[in-house]
Formats: C-alpha cells, structure tokens, sequence
C-alpha cells in the first residue's frame, strides 16, 4: 500500500510535531458531579439474544435552545418477546431519558415533564427539525414501531408516530436526515437491522452465547420523503435504496464525492455495506463495491458497526472509519482510483486494536494540531466480558499511535461498550466524549487542555420563515496557511447515536481562519480574518416549497 495521497507537506509536519511536545490533553470522568444517572438496560437481567446484546446509543440536541447540548439516552425494557420471564420485575420501570444541560457543568432529568420518557425497547436516536419551526424535534428507533416526538417548543414533546408515517415497525436501529431532494424540508433515512424469531432459532455453540446475525433473516431499511406538512412518505423503492435484504448497524451522509449532494452510507453486520450515491435527481445509485466501501480490508464482510466520516488526510476528500468485531476499517479515499484504500493495517490501527471488539466511533480533533483522531468503544458482542476503550493520535503522515494511557484513568477501565457521542458541552472549545455501556452506567469524560490550542467551531444554519435549523449537508472548509479542513455538517455518525451539530476544527497554532461554507442549495459563503476560540454561528436564508 503506498501512500503518495496520504503524504505531509514539510510546513505541517513541523506543526503536528509542535503539538505533539505539549501536554496532552487528559479525559476527566465527570459522570457523577455532572448528575447524568443514566444506567443502560437491556430489559433483563441475564443477556441471552442478539436484540439485548445490540446495545443502546445516545444523541446530543439542544432542544430547548439555549445554547448548551443536552443528552437523550436510550434504554431497553422487558418486552414480551425478547426477555425472559424472570426479567418481569423490571416491566415498567425502564424508559429513555432526557437530561438538560444547565449550563454551569450540571445536567437535570427533565424526561417527565418533557414526555419523552419512551417505554418501547430502544436501540437508537437521532434529532433533527424536521418542521422547520425551530426547534429540534426527537426520533426513537425501536425494537418495535419508532417513536418521533415533535418539540412543542415550551420544553415538552408531543408523540407525532403514527400520523407522521415514521412508526416503522421493523427493528430499527439508527436514522440520519437528508434533504436528498433539495425542497428544504429534511427526509429521513431509517436502517433496519433483522427479523428476531423471539427465540425461536436455537442451533448455535453454547459457548457463543446466543445466535449471530447470520441466524436470521435480513430487514431492508426504508428512505422517507418529508411531505412538507408534518407527513412523510415511502420512497425506499422510487429512489432506488432498496435492498430486500440487510443487516443495518448505523447509517450516516455526507458529500463523499464532491458534488455538492449528500450521499448514504451504510455499516451492515456479517455481509457488504451499502454506499447510495446521489444522482442529484432525486435517485441514488448503489455503489458500494465499485468504490471499494462494501468490503473490509482484508476481503471479508466484517460485522460493521457505527460508521463515521472525517478528512483524515486532509486531502479534501471525506474518509471512512467503520468498527467491527474483528479489527476495524479505515477507509481512505484515493482521487487517482476514485476509489477507496483501507488502510487500516498500514496507519497502525490493527496493532492497536485488533484485540477489541469494536462499536461506537468518534474522529475528531483532541488536541487541536489540525487533525482528526480516533476514539472507540469496545466490548464483547455475546457476552458481558469488559474492554477498555482507545484513543488513536493522528501523527498526520498516514498512521496513528495510541495514546490511551495518556489520555487519563479512564482508558485503564474496562466496560462493556456499545454507543459513543461527542459535543462541546460546556461551550470551552473542546470536544468531550459520551459513551453507553451495556447494562452499565454511561459515562461523560470532559476534554481537559484540548483549547490550549486554538480551536473553531462553526454552527451553520438555514434561516426558513419558520424558523431557523441546522443546515445539514452544507460543507464547512477551514483554512489556516496551508492547512486545508473539511467537515460536513451532519450530526448522526457512530454507532446508534448522534453528536453535537455544529462542527469543530482544531487551528494548529492559528489564531485567524478562512471558513468557506457551501450551502445546501450550493451558494459558497467566504468569511476571511475569522478570529479563534470562538463559536462561529451563521445564518443562510432558505426557503422551504409548498407541501407535495
């Protein structure tokens, strides 16, 4: 594998060198003194089948608009047929959980008076403001019909499922919003994972624990058109996404070829991940083998976990890093191919990681050189056998060390990981870290000396009449000297989970930015002598067409 495309220029080198002698920042478990009491069920109290065992991930939103990301937890619960009876003493007594961000280090349960406290076995959450009143709206994906709850805007959610034509039935594990059709009103891409037999299948290896994915059948996900009234419509078939059978784990979106229109990914568990590439017609064609994306490194269709896309290289181009049980995959865009090399062994992560069972994912810039690195969660996928997490420094040459045992104690516990988030969530600069345990308590680690280093954050949103939301799919390029960053702006990546919407950039060193951003409807915005250390809010006037 060569890595012409992956190269440095001498000026970068130097700079990545600088940060590397600094002291690096050290992740501090604030769990406890923040009050996120949150603690994963998966509705029983002995983990015996692949729905308890797929896990739970969380999202960030601020959805009461105050500037601080909050925190919605998914749980699982006793359900008929998928716990055991002993289990019973638990029914009614498990729910999701929303806790607001006050601002001062602390957060509050508010799920009762918000009505989000769901009662359905959860595996995912997105949110998005699918109305475009201004506030951001909850997406619950369920074993059993999803859950969307519309934000009143007063603090408190109304259940809109049914009449919305989101209470997909199928086992759904992971949603991400895209205005594939450019109307201004976000659609929604939902990824089913399979069709559970409540029990029924029982030829597998004790020592396995319970059946694998290849025990039953695949679910196909389903893409739905935003109606522009509060309804949305099947599309799956029309626009071409349709696969009868798939093994979803997470989905995300973003302009992986640069043509101003976001594209879908998919991880799916033991088979080919799926790439949709938008034909800007309102289709999308299935690319994922052409482009070197469906498979792993070494040829096999790994179980695929939480997706998440990044400029590892900072070539201009978006990559891919997909965690799976068996190694990892990092899949790094080469323009000369027009394809994809993993190059997983070469950056040094199978040495790092190839001991782990991998799921949740989050790259991005822990000190602030410029360049994204790498943090997984892990854990055993059939039983409750406990891993440590990792956390991966990009040298900017192509290859990653692993810093774990410097990033502080938390990386010298061990638990049963599954989701993993990422927000600035007390607004100082730097990014810190959620992660959901399996049956355990979550856990909060707060970024301490990551803003020693210069840092931006761009919040860009899409002014409607209605309101003002995210502008997902809009692309954010920063640049200092010759240092070039790209992000597009889409919150839901990783596993089952969602992170903060507004995307961030370490400087290097600089103080001043360029920050270029290409809006959804393809106007470029250019911002010159942008100062750091600040978060960076602008608005883009939109219009949203008439109800279909």
């Amino acid at each position: 594998m060569t890595f012409t495309h992956f190269a440095l220029t001498a000026a970068l080198a130097v700079t990545g060198l600088a940060a590397a002698d600094q002291t690096p920042p050290i992740f501090t478990d604030i769990t406890k003194p923040s009050g996120i009491t949150f603690r994963h069920s998966y509705g029983d109290h002995h983990l015996d089948n692949i729905v308890e065992g797929t896990g739970g991930g969380a999202c960030f939103l601020d959805y009461d608009n105050d500037g601080f990301q909050d925190i919605y937890f998914v749980s699982g619960v006793w359900t008929q047929s998928v716990s055991d009876n002993e289990g019973r003493d638990l029914r009614g007594k498990l729910s999701g959980k929303l806790f607001k961000n006050d601002g001062n280090g602390a957060f509050t349960d508010v799920t009762e008076t918000a009505g989000v406290g769901s009662k359905i076995f959860g595996s995912g959450c997105s949110a998005a403001d699918y109305d475009n009143d201004g506030f951001v709206d909850l997406y619950l994906l369920n074993y059993g019909a999803n859950t969307l709850y519309h934000n009143n805007g007063d603090g408190t959610f109304t259940d809109v499922s049914a009449k919305s034509g989101l209470a997909d039935p199928r086992w759904s594990v992971s949603a991400v919003w895209l205005d594939y059709n450019n109307d201004g009103f976000l659609d929604v891409y939902v990824c089913n994972y399979l069709r559970y037999d409540d029990g029924q299948f029982r030829d597998f290896y004790p020592a396995q624990g319970y059946p694998g994915p290849l025990s039953y059948e695949g679910e196909p996900d389903g893409l739905y058109r935003n109606n522009g009234d509060g309804t949305f419509t099947d599309v799956t078939k029309d626009t071409g996404v349709y696969q009868a059978n798939g093994r979803g784990m997470s989905v995300t979106a973003a302009d992986f070829n640069n043509d101003g229109a976001m594209d879908i990914f998919v991880a799916n568990d033991a088979m080919e991940n799926h790439y949709f590439e938008n034909t800007g017609k309102g289709t999308f064609v299935e690319k994922g083998l052409d482009v070197g994306l469906a498979y792993s490194e070494h040829g096999q269709g790994a179980s695929s976990m939480g997706p998440y896309f990044s400029d590892v290289n900072r070539d201009g181009w978006l990559d891919v890093f997909v965690p799976n049980l068996n190694y990892n995959s990092l899949f790094v865009y080469n323009p000369k191919r027009k394809a994809y090399d993993n190059v997983n062994d070469a950056a040094g992560i199978s040495l790092a990681m190839g001991q782990y069972a991998g799921w949740g994912s989050v790259l991005f810039d822990y000190d602030h050189d410029g360049w994204p690195d790498i943090f997984v969660v892990h854990g055993n996928a059939h039983h409750e056998y406990v891993q440590e997490d990792s956390l991966l420094r990009n040298k900017g040459n192509g290859t990653f060390e692993d810093v774990s045992q410097k990033s502080g104690a938390y990386f010298g516990e061990k638990y049963v990981g599954r989701g993993a988030a990422w927000a600035d969530i007390d607004n100082d600069g730097d990014i810190d870290l959620l992660v959901v345990n399996l049956n355990d308590n979550a856990k909060l680690l707060r970024n301490d000396g990551g803003n020693r280093q210069p840092w931006l954050t761009v919040d860009a949103r899409l002014k409607f009449p209605t309101g003002s939301r995210t502008a997902i799919g809009a692309r954010v390029t920063v640049t200092t000297g010759t240092l070039k960053q790209i992000d597009d702006v889409n919150p839901v990546r990783g596993y089952l989970s969602q992170g903060d919407r507004r995307v961030h950039f370490g400087l290097a060193g600089a103080d001043h930015a360029t920050v270029e951003i290409r809006w959804p409807d393809g106007k470029v915005e250019r911002l010159e002598n942008v100062k750091a250390n600040q978060i960076l809010t602008v608005e883009h006037p939109a219009v949203a067409k008439v109800a279909r």
